[in-house]
């Protein structure tokens, strides 16, 4: 069995400033969205300005942070914060739900959107292949911290590990490198190949709904499930009942745009 690497989670420090890799790794986020956002502008001339996509991170980074920590308070841990509500403000320790993110990026884009006078869907769209890269590297942060960690798996599969903080050094998935390939690099691949030619107005949202809603539901399977606010359940998880909503609306967002067929 492997035995986690118990990585220091400050990366570096200047000073009394520490750095933790859980940051850093927000950071590598918000500069491939930056790199593969002007990418996605060379290729496609008159969609956006790279003006406009330096505002539209803006606005997103606020959407991520705010909506994952009040995710992660609402569907997690609510109890927790309740008591202990100066730690919502704390977000240098961890603790951010994608799916809280995911809606506080939808409010974000809306008014964005707004402001910019452009359509909801075509900045959706937009983003869509943006996001797994981003995801892939927050979920590289779970694992440096070791936090996160997989189910209780089988001595013999070859890169069952123990994660101390677990509290009992039985062997696990790393269910954290399930994410990354799975919500990360399979669903990037998928959506830059889907959006490198016209797609209908909101095909592009469809597919990153449908894909990150399915391979979040099977990825869930190998992950300790969270207390959510449904108690703990080995069956089906809160981030199970959370993806299913995603996938129905991504066949039915899809099944609209090739009706309309809007590009």
């Amino acid at each position: 069995m492997l035995l986690h690497p118990q990585f220091d989670p400050v990366a570096f420090s200047v000073g009394p400033l520490s750095v933790r890799w859980y940051g850093l790794m927000y950071l590598v986020a918000f500069i491939q969205f930056i790199l593969l956002g002007r990418l996605r502008i060379k290729s496609r001339p008159g969609l956006l300005s790279v003006e406009q996509l330096d505002d539209l991170l803006f606005y997103g980074m606020l959407g991520v942070i705010l909506g994952g920590r009040l995710g992660q308070v609402l569907f997690y841990e609510p109890g927790y914060y309740l008591a202990n509500p100066l730690e919502i403000l704390a977000v240098w320790k961890g603790g951010m739900s994608f799916h809280g993110g995911f809606l506080g990026v939808l409010v974000a884009m809306t008014l964005w959107a707004r402001k910019s006078r452009l359509a909801w869907f075509d900045v959706t769209d937009f983003i869509a292949p943006l996001v797994p890269l981003g995801l892939a590297a927050g979920r590289l942060g779970n694992f440096i911290n070791g936090e996160l960690w997989g189910r209780v798996a089988d001595p013999a599969l070859p890169w069952a590990m123990v994660f101390p903080q677990a509290g009992d050094m039985a062997p696990r998935h790393p269910s954290q490198l399930y994410h990354v390939g799975l919500e990360g690099l399979a669903l990037f691949a998928l959506l830059w190949l889907f959006t490198a030619k016209p797609r209908p107005r909101g095909a592009a949202s469809g597919v990153f709904l449908i894909g990150y809603g399915a391979f979040r539901f099977v990825t869930e399977y190998f992950r300790e499930p969270d207390h959510g606010i449904f108690g703990q359940s080995y069956t089906v998880s809160m981030g199970q009942w959370l993806s299913l909503p995603m996938v129905l609306a991504g066949v039915l967002l899809l099944v609209l745009a090739y009706r309309r067929k809007t590009v």
